[in-house]
């Protein structure tokens, strides 16, 4: 007789996967750490707890029910840390509002998920007013501050974040629910179209903490995060969830630290005075931090994940100087987002400097494979270079608000990256380019971000951009875009002079080398801080860049 499962016991729990099981396990954990709000206030997890009780007990109290959506419009505070758990542990769902993008994007997102209620710091108090229009009718606003109220005249506001928590003696009752309920969804803005929405379950949530906490306590030292570890967020929190790792922090019961609005001192002041150990942000806001501390700033231990767009050598390098180690990761926002991080090994004769700013390895139960542009998988072929293709328990199944492109975000059962790699013997992956990045030139594949990184070792350059810009012969050429260090004057031929031994050597393209370099004073970037090569290639395109270029 074939074995077979026994029927349940009658008391049997059969635990679905709920992200308020996450905030449990640190609470059974006993966890002493506390948690350091925006405002500057502290709390230990218990009282974390009764105020993300609190918070589902105010919103039912106005309206909100299982299947409505939350909205927050808030920055990296420790509001917005209740929120992720009391707005989904309730069976409702939580909008993360991209606030950097333009009011009518924003109108937009909000037209599209209708949310029941909404929380908004009160330093979008006028776009709040224009945006009121767009809210259904009776939606509830909540507003909030840290420190400063500014007053907000819209009818249905119901009052203060503080005040209301404070004034609530309930504390709701989280009940279990099926967990492939919607707990989160944003809109991810890209180059073309209107935004789209992107959701993820309960059961997605948490699998991809548990698969980011196993993979962080699988680095090496000093590349992971451990149990006594400091954890301040330096990526939006409304960007895909602030990459989970306000989840995975919460699950482990580690120290927490909001830090708002991101101000480069403040930020600093707060890694100094409560001795932050770890962080992830984009490679612009490590950028901005290393030029706010000075180049004699001593600011390790400090860990700071990468993520976002590639990390270039020259600012890993300047980070170790301070302290800091850096550690690329990869992921997108249809991917929850970690799909891989990259760690180098005491045992692994690689330099470093190079190993760590690669994508790095897969994180447990994350397949991925490389396909060319036939779809065939050349992920064991020696220098194969393909699309990323994934497939994980966490990545978004769909687009709400557009099937079409959810049809091609899963064309042949692989969630498509539109990222191309290749993969080293050992397992990691090397991300070339953006396939709408990559320059096909001379009948040759060449890499804008590779031309990037060797642009960025030049002492004159500060931030660097490259583009295909058409030509007739070649089908595309190499312009670079570049922002030159305060007193200083690129030079092309410089570049092109580095350039020559690695061509040389065979171990770069002989097509590489930029046939223009203009000068920019600032790159234009996205809302999540990523270079806009779309608004890079239009300006390129109707020629109303500064005039200064060499060729």
């Amino acid at each position: 007789m074939a074995l077979r499962f026994a029927d349940p016991a009658p008391d049997a729990y059969a635990y679905p996967l709920l992200i308020r099981h996450l905030l449990q396990s640190a609470l059974d954990a006993r966890s002493g750490r506390e948690i350091v709000g925006s405002d500057g206030r502290r709390h230990d997890y218990q009282t974390l707890n009764h105020r993300i009780g609190r918070l589902a007990a105010v919103l039912s109290a106005h309206g909100v029910e299982q299947g409505d959506v939350v909205a927050v419009m808030d920055w990296d505070s420790h509001r917005y840390l209740e929120a992720y758990f009391a707005i989904p542990m309730m069976g409702a769902v939580l909008q993360t509002v991209n606030v950097r993008m333009s009011r009518d994007q924003i109108a937009y997102v909000l037209k599209d998920t209708r949310p029941r209620a909404i929380i908004v710091h009160s330093d979008f108090a006028d776009d709040l007013a224009a945006l009121r229009p767009t809210l259904q009718p009776g939606c509830v606003i909540i507003t909030c501050h840290d420190g400063v109220a500014v007053e907000v005249e819209v009818e249905t506001r119901v009052g203060d974040y503080e005040a209301l928590l404070s004034a609530s003696d309930a504390i709701f009752s989280f009940v279990d629910f099926d967990e492939n309920a919607l707990a989160t969804t944003f809109h991810t803005t890209g180059t073309t179209g209107l935004p789209k929405a992107v959701t993820f379950s309960h059961r997605q949530l948490v699998l991809h903490t548990l698969a980011v906490g196993l993979a962080m306590g699988q680095q090496p030292v000093e590349q992971g995060l451990w149990r006594e570890s400091v954890y301040m967020p330096v990526t939006p929190m409304f960007h895909v969830h602030a990459w989970g790792l306000p989840y995975v922090a919460t699950l482990l019961g580690l120290k927490q630290v909001y830090p708002g609005r991101y101000v480069p001192a403040r930020l600093l002041a707060l890694k100094r005075d409560e001795a932050v150990t770890y962080s992830h942000c984009v490679p612009t806001i490590l950028q901005m931090m290393l030029d706010e501390a000075g180049p004699d700033a001593r600011l390790g231990p400090w860990t700071i994940i990468i993520g976002g767009s590639a990390l270039p050598e020259s600012l890993m390098r300047a980070a170790a100087a301070a302290g800091i180690t850096a550690v690329a990761g990869y992921g997108m926002s249809e991917t929850c987002p970690v799909l891989t991080l990259s760690r180098h090994d005491l045992e692994d004769v690689r330099p470093p400097e190079t190993v760590r700013r690669w994508a790095g390895r897969p994180i447990p139960l994350v397949q991925i494979r490389l396909h060319d542009e036939s779809g065939e998988d050349v992920s064991g072929v020696a220098n194969g270079q393909g699309e990323i293709v994934v497939r994980a328990p966490w990545l978004t199944q769909s687009y709400p608000n557009s099937a079409q492109a959810g049809k091609a975000l899963w064309s042949g059962g692989w969630l498509h990256t539109q990222d191309v790699a290749t993969r080293e013997p050992q397992g990691d992956i090397v991300i070339c380019d953006r396939l709408k990045d990559v320059i096909k030139t001379g009948g040759e594949w060449v890499s804008s971000a590779e031309i990037e990184d060797l642009a960025l070792r030049d002492p004159d350059i500060a931030e660097a951009a490259v583009v295909g810009a058409p030509d007739a012969r070649w089908g595309e050429r190499p312009v670079l875009f570049a922002v030159a260090r305060p007193g200083c004057t690129p030079s092309l031929q410089t570049l092109k002079d580095r350039m020559s031994p690695m061509v040389t050597a065979g171990q770069l393209s002989r097509w590489a080398a930029p046939d223009r370099l203009i000068l920019i004073e600032a790159l234009p970037r996205t809302s999540v801080g990523k270079i806009d090569k779309k608004l890079l290639r239009l300006r390129l395109g109707e020629d109303v860049l500064d005039s200064r270029s060499a060729s």
